[in-house]
């Protein structure tokens, strides 16, 4: 996965404590007085660090390989877990990124299945390495067709 993957994430946890603590802290100065106002902004400041700690640790969480036959994914910060994905049992593969992805040139592949609980997704792949791999994956999955 790309190192962008993890700024991504740290973009994001940055701009919802900025939120967080730029409402917060004026509506509890007003409402109350300074000491709860300080440990709501001390409450957004850990938890901006460990969001910080924790994008890194989500990205190289992130794995994938494409079998002969099937398609595997691993991921889990806390849970690590492994999914299995047929080539035959795709119904759609397509490529999404969102106006921070597109800014730091990575996307999402997603992948779906019959059964709505399989649908999976490759985060943080360079874009170009994304549309490579979504293209591998459809004409593997119409090779693999079970004709269903």
């Amino acid at each position: 996965m790309s190192p962008a993957l993890a700024w991504y994430r740290r973009i994001v946890v940055g701009a919802l404590c900025l939120v967080a603590a730029g409402v917060g802290v004026p509506l509890l100065l007003l409402w109350t007085s300074w000491p709860p106002a300080a440990a709501w902004a001390g409450s957004v400041l850990l938890v901006f660090v460990v969001g910080w700690i924790l994008a890194g640790r989500f990205r190289r969480s992130w794995g994938y390989t494409e079998g002969p036959e099937e398609l595997y994914l691993t991921y889990g910060v806390f849970v690590r877990q492994l999914v299995v994905i047929p080539y035959g049992r795709m119904q759609v593969v397509d490529v999404t990124a969102d106006l921070l992805e597109q800014a730091l040139g990575i996307a999402t592949v997603r992948v779906r299945t019959a059964a709505s609980t399989a649908d999976t997704r490759v985060v943080g792949l360079p874009l170009t390495e994304a549309v490579q791999m979504r293209d591998r994956l459809a004409a593997r999955s119409e090779s693999f067709s079970t004709g269903l």
